[in-house]
């Protein structure tokens, strides 16, 4: 499954990444409002463990410990900075995996891989330089 978290692009991005495997979405501050297939956030459980998908920018700059306040779930996925990061705080994780489109403010393009088995999850940055 791919969890983009906005700034996707266009439709036709979706559809591309969706060759590749199922894409859940969200809407990004640069993605045009009212795109059905960009919700503002979502949430789901894997294998019992919850996940929260946003953009970020709900929160005004969103930080860590902003998220964590603001979402209950164990995996908090954001973007916004397009600043990879993976903070652990209490067994929950927030990650932002960064941009895999152009590089832009001088930060490598990079994506994460979130692995999720026996309850627990785990989550790494792969730069694509």
């Amino acid at each position: 499954m791919i969890l983009h978290a906005g700034d996707v692009g266009g439709d036709d991005i979706l559809d591309e990444l969706s060759i590749i495997a199922p894409v859940r979405a969200v809407s990004g501050n640069t993605d045009p409002p009212g795109n059905p297939r960009l919700p503002p956030s979502i949430d789901f459980v894997v294998e019992g463990v919850r996940i929260h998908v946003s953009h970020g920018h709900e929160l005004g700059a969103p930080k860590p410990e902003r998220l964590l306040a603001g979402y209950a779930a164990d995996v908090i996925v954001y973007g916004h900075t397009h600043r990879p990061s993976v903070v652990s705080a209490d067994g929950r994780l927030v990650v932002n995996p960064g941009a895999a489109g152009p590089a832009r403010f001088d930060i490598t393009p990079s994506v994460a891989i979130l692995e999720i088995g026996g309850g627990t999850a785990t989550a790494q940055i792969v730069n694509l330089s």
